[in-house]
């Protein structure tokens, strides 16, 4: 309850009343904690789903979402694809073995991002304390709010979601994250489940430690070489040894194998602020030609310029990033004296960095570049000079973009041959701020 925040913000206002975290007593306070409602909504194969919903001839046939290079992979399948085994992250060319009549169409981040945006306004409706986990998942605090019953509460949901956008989601219901977001897996597509607190320990007891959101692959194998398969087992274990082979994380590890979690919803527009601006590009051949990447390099800037323009962010160190095509991956930095914005001010300390500091020795796979120290100001920065008409064209440009989009206008450098840049939805993706671009 520490993180909860802002508690004088209306936590809900119910046909019926209106409730002030900030005016509960301590033992309203202990009957909410021991009383809550959380429920994970995640939308059913999401990209997919809205590429069937735009375009019906696509309903119910084995189709995937790709992206837009020569090593493209699966972004996402249809429920109809999967069936044959095409997964996330398979190439174009494993789907096609998989399922040869397979439809590939390319992801268009734009329309995910303004159907998640709708469909987070409707959860709104239901609660303000609505936490965005990903572009197609939210955690929802409906303690206050299902006067009609929780079952019925996030059937009404499904339906309003269904209605207004033709997809379906599935729901998992119970007192913590933790679990909401491990049940919410259980009957899908279109699932619905709800854990009740009391039937959490025998729900865990023979779950493998996998299915918990946070143990990962090489956690997993750890845990297996101490002899914990189980949630149960794990969270019987002891907690000193777990300290021992995990140190601060072992308590946590001990309380997760007991479906314990006291991470608080953070409410859309309650996060934490971007630690920084950033943009990359996986070629589609390997780039060794000094011209080409700077070029590249350029256009990399440009993106990070003009997100930070429309966030009014301002920042001061640089960092670029290069991917060798054995996978190597180095990154390098610098810090600026005076904060920066704009376009030909970053691409000047990037091209610094990427000539003096990261020395190619190899073709290139990825490159990228990313500001941060960022910070909200009207400083102008006098990198070069007429900076008054620097500003004017910027303004200028951010207009026209506003307008008719991004590629509606480019710089001369980047006129002789289109360059494709990465449309991957970052996962820290929101509807609103410096995240949103």
């Amino acid at each position: 309850m520490a993180r909860l925040k802002p508690l004088n913000f209306f936590y809900n206002t119910c046909a019926t009343h209106t409730i002030t975290l900030g005016t509960l007593n301590f033992s309203a306070l202990l009957t909410y904690s021991m009383n809550k409602i959380i429920l994970h909504i995640d939308m059913d194969a999401f990209f997919a789903s809205v590429e069937q919903s735009a375009n019906p001839a696509l309903k119910g046939k084995p189709m995937a979402v790709i992206g837009t290079g020569k090593r493209t992979v699966v972004t996402t399948s249809s429920y109809e694809a999967r069936k044959y085994g095409v997964t996330t992250g398979m190439t174009v060319a494993d789907a096609k073995k998989c399922c040869p009549k397979i439809i590939f169409r390319t992801g268009d981040h734009l329309k995910y991002t303004y159907t998640s945006a709708k469909i987070n306004k409707i959860f709104l409706k239901y609660t303000p304390y609505v936490e965005m986990y990903s572009v197609d998942e939210s955690f929802l605090d409906i303690t206050f709010c299902h006067q009609n019953g929780i079952i019925q509460t996030a059937k009404s949901i499904k339906k309003d979601i269904y209605m207004q956008t033709g997809l379906t989601c599935s729901i998992g219901m119970s007192h913590n994250k933790l679990l909401a977001k491990l049940v919410s897996d259980i009957n899908k597509p279109n699932g619905l489940f709800y854990l009740k607190k009391q039937n959490v320990p025998e729900f865990l007891e023979k779950l493998p430690v996998n299915k918990l959101c946070g143990i990962g692959r090489k956690t997993t194998e750890y845990l297996l070489s101490l002899g914990i398969k189980t949630c149960g087992e794990l969270g019987r274990f002891s907690v000193k040894e777990l300290k021992k082979h995990f140190g601060v994380n072992g308590e946590k590890l001990s309380l997760m194998g007991q479906g314990e979690d006291s991470s608080p919803i953070v409410p859309i527009g309650a996060e934490e602020d971007a630690k920084s601006i950033g943009h990359s590009s996986t070629f589609d051949n390997d780039v060794f030609d000094q011209a080409i990447l700077e070029r590249y390099l350029f256009k990399l800037c440009d993106m990070v310029s003009r997100r930070m323009r429309r966030n009014k962010s301002w920042g001061d160190v640089i960092s670029v990033t290069v991917r060798y095509m054995d996978f190597t991956t180095l990154t390098r930095q610098i810090k600026l004296k005076d904060i920066i914005q704009h376009t030909h001010s970053i691409f000047y300390y990037a091209k610094y960095i990427l000539d003096e500091k990261c020395a190619l020795s190899y073709p290139v796979r990825l490159l990228g570049v990313s500001i941060s120290g960022l910070r909200k100001n009207d400083y102008q920065e006098d990198l070069f000079n007429n900076i008054e008409k620097r500003n004017r064209l910027f303004n200028a440009i951010d207009s026209v973009s506003e307008i008719f989009g991004n590629d509606s206008t480019n710089w001369g450098i980047l006129l002789d041959r289109p360059l494709k840049t990465s449309t991957v939805i970052s996962p820290s993706w929101r509807p609103h701020g410096v995240r949103s671009y």
